[in-house]
């Protein structure tokens, strides 16, 4: 077990194993650490893995005041754990909220990545129901106060882009449900207020995503709705982006279909180090 702090002080768990270049997982809302166990086991055979807790996330710091969680602190946080653990430049892996911190990442400090993956990024991205989606997060916030971490898992776990991991793995499933009930209340619900219900619309971004340069997957399930047109979104605005479609998946692509996804990240990584995830070729481009 190991530590990390923040500028504002804040104590953020990791773990790591295996050596060779680093790659940093980044969870999402319904995780913590441990939601990247499939990821750890299989690229720590070639690469310096890091997973952590995010603030609001046992067994990191737990912050009171809902000021202290914001996407801007989500993204230092990434960059405090990569200081801590002496890792100059990392792939950048983020599911869901994880995969919004990722992209911001390229946006505030593209130096320190190699590459970006941004997986299931979406809720809340769209203009025409961001103010719906955010007053859904803050209801939620209230709920986990209400009732707390253990009982809303038991509804949470099995929202319209969660059912798919059910169906598939109905063990990891409940493993998944099961770590997601044992999670701070309070963390859980500053995060949900803080972080997802107050994060800019990844469109506000469109200028600056245009001179990114950094090379980036996006990975989205085909049903998982919310993140289907803000990833089509992606692909056409980033210079050096991919986009890969798993068929028939959810929302928690890593723990449902961890063999596809092993197999596209690691192919991504290999061709990003090879030097061969280029910016698109123009000739490729659509014309009038």
């Amino acid at each position: 077990m190991s530590w990390a702090i923040t500028k504002d002080n804040i104590r953020l768990h990791y773990e790591e194993a295996g050596q060779g270049t680093p790659i940093v997982f980044v969870h999402e809302f319904a995780g913590d650490w441990r939601a990247w166990e499939p990821q750890m086991r299989h690229f720590s055979r070639r690469h310096r893995c890091i997973t952590y807790s995010a603030r609001g996330y046992l067994p990191s710091d737990v912050p009171k005041d809902v000021s202290a969680y914001s996407q801007e602190n989500a993204v230092q946080d990434i960059l405090a754990v990569m200081d801590a653990a002496k890792i100059e430049r990392a792939h950048i892996v983020g599911l869901s909220m994880g995969g919004f911190a990722t992209l911001h990442f390229g946006l505030t400090a593209p130096e320190r990545a190699l590459s970006l993956t941004v997986a299931g990024a979406g809720y809340a991205a769209e203009k025409s129901t961001q103010e719906i989606m955010r007053a859904k997060s803050r209801a939620t916030a209230d709920q986990f106060e209400k009732i707390g971490a253990k009982e809303l898992a038991k509804t949470y776990a099995l929202g319209p882009t969660r059912v798919q991991l059910q169906n598939k793995s109905p063990r990891g499933w409940q493993e998944f449900a099961t770590q997601l009930g044992e999670h701070d209340s309070l963390g859980a619900a500053n995060t949900m207020r803080g972080v997802q219900a107050s994060r800019p619309s990844i469109y506000d971004f469109e200028s600056q995503l245009k001179n990114m340069h950094v090379p980036t997957l996006v990975i989205n399930g085909d049903e998982d709705d919310q993140c289907i047109a803000p990833g089509i979104f992606l692909k056409k605005t980033i210079p050096a982006c991919g986009l890969l479609m798993l068929p028939k998946t959810g929302h928690t692509i890593n723990l449902e279909e961890p063999d596809w996804f092993n197999l596209f990240l690691a192919d991504f990584i290999a061709t990003v180090e090879a030097g061969r995830w280029t910016v698109r070729d123009p000739r490729s481009l659509p014309h009038p």
